[in-house]
């Protein structure tokens, strides 16, 4: 499966922020599991999920999605 653009810019902005999976998935409440998953592009999040994460990374949800 080709990863999405979206699992890019999840991992790419988790990275640049200096958070492993494990410390992005406890400070979303979202499984490591799942946050693996979107990351490996596995997984499809829906825009709950992304909120969460766009608003631990401290970005917006439009610039975590990107241009898709």
């Amino acid at each position: 499966m080709e990863k999405s653009s979206i699992s890019k810019r999840v991992r790419a902005f988790r990275k640049l922020k200096g958070l492993t999976q494990l410390e992005l998935s406890e400070k979303t409440a979202i499984s490591i599991a799942v946050i693996g998953s979107i990351e490996r592009g596995t997984r499809k999040p829906d825009e709950q999920v992304l909120t969460k994460i766009a608003g631990v990374l401290g970005i917006s949800l439009e610039e975590l999605q990107g241009a898709e």
